[in-house]
Parts: structure tokens; C-alpha cells; sequence
């Protein structure tokens, strides 16, 4: 049964498929051949001599060879070979062959392909007819005087004629068994010849860097944007309770400024999801993963401490800041007012102290907060301690740095971050998003 499904079975014919689309492929070589080999014979005709077929079939392979070297080969042979030689995808390589290794690999095995399918497709064509021929000849007399008429007397002798069916079918078999061996050796040879080259391995490995990093992105924007409201929301709505009979006023406050936050961080949230579901994508300036800082005042004014904001230059500028700078300054902003929310006093007395300053001279954008610490316990959150460390990284992947601590009896945060970022970097993190 084993046998039988090795030589009949599904797999089997769909590699015989394989082999006859090879050989269908190999016809605009073998005619261009057949041409050459009448012109240097001086118009002799070429099908009804064998030698010449074979100088034509000969003549067709370094043609298809050629063809192989096109980038657009391997991706085209990679898909026929998933489909029908039943070759594990993740053994094959994807894309177009950029390298000459790959190219000639993949020219290696087209050239496989076109030869053995132009093998077993002529041999398709031709030997069923003769083999059924074969086996009907004890049954037809006419047949029999035609195709016996001028052959060997020992084919007219009746164990001859007894034996012309196991003929016939031993033929059939052979065919069989010469497209699954065909069949095989192209799908052994499909891994070595069209799986991916040293370079084909790196720039999966990048592609899989490059996932990495738009999911911490992701990560990141929403531990800053759901985190900072969340703080926010709770500080805000604790507040109000505490005074709901004695400030109605305070009250109306407070719950203005939670709606205000909530609206503001629903779009944002919406924003990431959407990049999640790859439903939409970062534009040109790379601002679809949040706002910049022409958005901080809405964040200073609802953010739930107060803050005494001032300003150098023109940060909200995208002429004088990088759009993917101000977008990042954003974030770290809104993360240290979470801090400051969880840990600090937040009374009008001691705000918090923002600076945020453009220094031309040294083309840098600086970011300086203050606040001063409180007794109050920090507010609890899912994912609490990430924030220091996500500014640190968001500070080093635009080439600046940030630092914070203890600083006069209370907080300070420091972030030092480029106006604008060396052209392979800013296109990378432009990018970064679009796979």
C-alpha cells in the first residue's frame, strides 16, 4: 500500500504536476534550440532525428540557466515547490534573490527543474499511447498487422503476444516510478537550492528586530498614555470624593479634567490599537503613535497637579524640532507628571516646576522637572516602575540621555534629547511601524 501511495498517491501526482510544469516552461528554450540545431544542420529537420533533439534539449538548458539569474525567479519557483512538492515552507526562502548566492542557487535549480520536467513530460506525452498499444495488441489482429507488419518475427510468436500486457504495464509502472524518483530528488534539492542564504537569515533576523521594537514602542506608549490617565483619573476622582458636600466647585473641577483626560487618552489609545491591528500606519513624520508637543498644553492643564510651565526657544516648532523628537519629549513629559502625580504634594503652593528649553548651540532639547516630594502614599498601577526606565530608553534611541533623583529636598528629572536625529536614525524610527 505504501508503494502504491509512493507512485500514485497525492503527493506523488501533484510532484508529477511540478514536473510537467517544468516541462512546459523548458518548450520556448527546446524551440529556440531546435532552431540552432537546423540552422548549423543545413535545414535538416530536427524532430525526426533523436541526436538532434538532444543537441536541441542540450542547447535549451544554458538558456534556461540564464533566465534563472532574474530576482523574480526564486519567489515564483519557492511558491510552486510549497505547493506542489509538499516542501515545509519554513524551509524555503522568501522574497526575491538579492545576492549572487541566491541568484545562483535558484538559476541551479531551475535549471534542475526544466531539465528533469522536460524529461518526464516528453516521456508523459509519448510512452502511455505505446504502452496501451502494447497491451491491446493480443486483442486487436489489425493492430497487430500494423505495428507487426515489419517487425521481428519473435514479437508474432504467441508467448510474445501473451506477455505484451506485463509489457505495456511494466512500461507504465517505470514512468511512474521515474516521476516520483524526479519528483523526490526536487524536493530534496528544494531546501539546498532555494532556501535562504546567510543574508536571506539576517535580514529575517532584522525584520524580526525591527517587530521587537515597534512592540516595545507600543508597549511603551501605552504604559505613558493609559498609565499617566489612569494616575491622573484616580487622584482626580479620590479628590473629589473627599470633598463632595463642602467644594461642589472643586468637584465640577475635578470631573471636567477627568473627562477631559479620558477623551484625550481614548484617542490615543485608539491611535496604538490601530497600529496594533494594522489598521493604520505612522505618516511621513512618524506622529500616528502619539502627540507632540504642540498638544502639552491640553496635558499640563488636565494632567492633575499644577504646573509652573516655561519655555526657551520655540520647542513646538517642528522647523526647529524633529517631529519624532517632540513626539518622544511628549512622552517623557507626561511620564514624570505621572511620577509626580503618584509621589509628590501637587498643592498650588509647591507645583510643579517644568522647563522646557531649546538650546540652539548645542542642538539640544532639554527638558528639566521638579516636584517636590509628598507623604501621601503613591497611587498603585498595573506595570508601576517602568516609567524611569522607558524615558532612559526613549532618550537613547534618539541619541540623548536622561537622568533622574533626589534633588534639593525633592524630584528633579532631566532629559537632554537631539533637535533633529542623523538621517538613517530618524528614517529607521519613521519607519519602524510599517514592517
Amino acid at each position: 500500500m505504501k508503494q502504491f501511495a509512493a507512485l500514485f498517491g497525492r503527493r506523488a501526482r501533484l510532484r508529477w504536476l511540478h514536473l510537467i510544469i517544468g516541462g512546459a516552461l523548458l518548450m520556448p528554450y527546446f524551440l529556440v534550440g531546435t532552431v540552432l540545431v537546423g540552422m548549423a544542420g543545413g535545414g535538416e529537420p530536427v524532430f525526426s532525428s533523436v541526436p538532434a533533439q538532444l543537441a536541441a534539449f542540450a542547447l535549451a538548458l544554458p538558456m534556461a540557466a540564464v533566465t534563472g539569474f532574474f530576482a523574480l525567479v526564486r519567489p515564483l519557483s519557492v511558491a510552486t515547490a510549497r505547493a506542489l512538492c509538499g516542501v515545509p515552507p519554513a524551509l524555503l526562502a522568501d522574497g526575491p534573490a538579492r545576492t549572487r548566492q541566491a541568484r545562483v542557487r535558484t538559476a541551479g535549480w531551475y535549471t534542475l527543474h526544466l531539465a528533469l520536467g522536460g524529461i518526464i513530460s516528453g516521456a508523459t506525452l509519448a510512452l502511455p499511447p505505446f504502452a496501451v498499444a502494447v497491451i491491446a495488441l493480443p486483442f486487436f489482429a489489425g493492430l497487430r498487422e500494423t505495428w507487426l507488419l515489419d517487425g521481428p518475427e519473435a514479437l508474432r510468436e504467441p508467448w510474445a503476444l501473451a506477455l505484451a500486457p506485463f509489457a505495456g504495464l511494466a512500461m507504465l509502472l517505470v514512468l511512474a516510478l521515474a516521476a516520483a524518483v524526479a519528483g523526490e530528488a526536487l524536493a530534496r534539492r528544494a531546501p539546498v537550492l532555494l532556501g535562504p542564504t546567510p543574508e536571506d537569515r539576517l535580514a529575517a533576523a532584522e525584520r524580526r528586530a525591527a517587530d521587537l521594537a515597534v512592540r516595545n514602542r507600543l508597549a511603551r506608549e501605552l504604559h505613558d498614555s493609559v498609565g499617566h490617565a489612569l494616575s491622573a483619573v484616580t487622584l482626580q476622582a479620590g479628590a473629589a470624593r473627599r470633598v463632595l458636600d463642602r467644594d461642589p466647585e472643586f468637584v465640577r473641577e475635578a470631573l471636567t479634567a477627568i473627562e477631559e483626560t479620558t477623551r484625550r487618552t481614548v484617542g490615543e489609545l485608539d491611535s496604538v490599537l490601530g497600529l496594533l491591528r494594522q489598521d493604520a500606519e505612522p505618516d511621513e513624520e512618524g506622529t500616528a503613535y502619539g502627540p507632540g508637543l504642540d498638544a502639552l498644553g491640553g496635558l499640563l492643564a488636565h494632567c492633575g497637579v499644577p504646573v509652573a510651565y516655561e519655555r526657551e526657544g520655540d520647542p513646538e516648532d517642528p522647523g526647529t524640532v524633529d517631529p519624532v523628537v517632540a513626539r518622544e519629549a511628549y512622552r517623557i513629559v507626561q511620564e514624570g507628571l505621572s511620577n509626580a502625580l503618584r509621589h509628590g504634594r501637587g498643592d498650588a503652593a509647591s507645583p510643579v516646576r517644568l522647563l522646557i528649553a531649546v538650546r540652539e548651540r548645542e542642538r539640544e532639547l532639554e527638558i528639566v522637572m521638579e516636584n517636590p516630594l509628598g507623604e501621601r502614599p503613591a497611587v498603585a498601577r498595573p506595570g508601576g516602575g517602568r516609567g524611569l526606565r522607558g524615558i532612559a530608553e526613549r532618550a537613547v534611541l534618539l541619541g540623548g540621555r536622561a537622568e533622574a533623583g533626589p534633588y534639593d529636598g525633592g524630584w528633579r528629572l532631566t532629559a537632554r534629547l537631539p533637535l533633529t536625529m542623523p538621517e538613517a536614525t530618524g528614517a529607521a524610527d519613521r519607519t519602524e511601524g510599517r514592517g
